[in-house]
């Protein structure tokens, strides 16, 4: 008969550590395997370094191209789309539309990654009511459209005829 109480109290500590280890304690499971995926965040204009390079039209109805670099900083993040430019005249603000053609893709950046795009441009005549007299352009990125980088237009007006208007290109890879 002694083995009854002993066997009887085996299996109220089996019972008691099973308890214990219930699917409803969520202490670290499912943090622990979120911690270890790779992010898909948006990559946000904070955290990026930004240099501008430009090939500038030269006169009116030369074509220019100013590049815009971007080198992440943070943390690994996601680039889906494009940049979203406008350019800004005393008078009035116009967005800048993809390149003709151009789709759309994901571009990964890890810490030091750097990617780029460019605004391609025909140079107009100063004045001309056919002429977006240029002096700023703003950016933004996707999935951050909140934040916007200026930068000082100094390449011209800009030919704002409909075969002529200005085009931005997709994200390209920099690098390796």
């Amino acid at each position: 008969m002694r083995t009854y109480p002993l066997t009887l109290a085996a299996a109220l500590a089996a019972t008691v550590l099973l308890t214990g280890c219930s699917s409803d304690d969520k202490s670290g499971g499912d943090d622990v395997k979120s911690a270890d995926r790779p992010s898909d965040s948006a990559c946000a204009l904070g955290d990026m370094g930004v240099e501008v390079g430009a090939a500038a039209a030269p006169a009116a109805g030369d074509t220019g191209t100013v590049t815009v670099t971007l080198t992440n900083k943070g943390a690994q993040c996601t680039l889906k789309g494009f940049a979203g430019v406008d350019l800004l005249a005393d008078d009035k603000t116009t967005s800048v539309l993809p390149d003709e053609g151009a789709k759309p893709q994901s571009l990964t950046l890890g810490k030091g990654a750097t990617t780029s795009f460019t605004i391609t441009y025909v140079r107009g005549e100063a004045g001309s009511a056919e002429s977006l007299d240029v002096h700023k352009a703003s950016f933004t990125l996707p999935g951050d459209t909140r934040t916007a980088h200026e930068l000082t237009w100094s390449y011209g007006a800009v030919d704002w005829r409909d075969d002529q208007k200005p085009s931005v290109s997709g994200f390209e890879t920099s690098g390796d």
